[in-house]
């Protein structure tokens, strides 16, 4: 609905009105999964509405387009909680494995923090290197690119670092490392 006051309903026919059809068309393409690209335009020109109405909106276009990214944004990231579910509807039985017994639990505490001490006793290179490779699960290019390091530094790195971790296990807990 365009405002009553005659100054703002110019300014709306001339400022937002024309962007509304490239808006919507520019909102299925950057967010195709979005159902509800007609709301988000209407939402975004009353919002821009409402800051012409206090401030003075320098670029409307370049406004109205912001608004609704963040306003598709904001919906995308609802949905997706949605998506997730909630804590209600997780089945018990998932969380709790009744197969494992307690020893075999303990002891892969155990190893996740003797390899914790481990990762801790090397080099602070290595240990980022290892930590983004082998945690994080990124490759040696990934892990070059993070550290600005060349990639066979990084292949160099985790070799040291693997090498001294086997020799920290063998060492500290006469035991192989963990898998």
């Amino acid at each position: 609905m365009p405002p009553l006051d005659p100054e703002t309903s110019r300014w709306f026919a001339t400022e937002l009105q024309p962007h509304a059809g490239m808006l919507r068309a520019w909102l299925l393409s950057q967010f195709p999964d979005t159902s509800e690209v007609d709301d988000l335009v209407q939402e975004a020109v009353l919002r821009v509405l409402y800051a012409h109405e206090t401030t003075a909106v320098r670029s409307p276009k370049a406004y109205l387009y912001v608004v609704a990214r963040n306003l598709a944004l904001m919906k995308a990231r609802s949905r997706h909680a949605r998506n997730t579910g909630s804590l209600e509807e997780i089945d018990a039985g998932a969380i709790l494995d009744e197969a494992t017994d307690i020893p075999e639990a303990v002891a892969r505490a155990q190893e996740l923090e003797m390899l914790t001490q481990a990762i801790q006793q090397l080099p602070s290179r290595c240990r980022q290197v290892l930590t983004l490779r082998k945690i994080y699960g990124l490759s040696q290019l990934e892990t070059a690119a993070e550290l600005g390091i060349a990639e066979h530094t990084v292949e160099i790195h985790t070799a040291v670092g693997l090498k001294k971790i086997n020799r920290y296990f063998r060492a500290n807990h006469d035991l192989p490392p963990p898998a």
